[in-house]
């Protein structure tokens, strides 16, 4: 069953964040090609009403997969990067895909 990471934060860096995670998945490229278990999909939301509220979304083919991920010393690094450059949070939800429909 596939699986989403909600993140939930504010700030002003977003461009600084931006660059890290980029940074990031260049690495991830380098070490290990076609690299499986990490994230499939990346989708990054800015609230119209508060343009420093920002949630993003992951998604992993597995719970598992995003467990390793989240085990990966990498990601505790990136994550601990990405935390000191938020106003706010950042808060975690995790989902189980039930459903998901292309509309068009």
């Amino acid at each position: 069953m596939k699986f989403v990471q909600i993140i939930e934060f504010e700030t002003d860096r977003i461009d600084d964040m931006r660059a890290l995670v980029e940074q990031a998945d260049q690495q991830a490229d380098q070490q290990a090609p076609g690299r499986e278990g990490g994230p499939t999909h990346r989708l990054v939301l800015q609230d119209r009403g508060n343009p420093r509220r920002f949630r993003v979304l992951i998604e992993f083919a597995s719970a598992e997969d995003a467990q390793r991920n989240s085990d990966s010393p990498e990601t505790a690094r990136m994550a601990e990067q990405l935390a000191a450059l938020c106003t706010s949070g950042p808060s975690f939800t995790d989902c189980d895909v039930r459903e998901m429909t292309e509309l068009k």
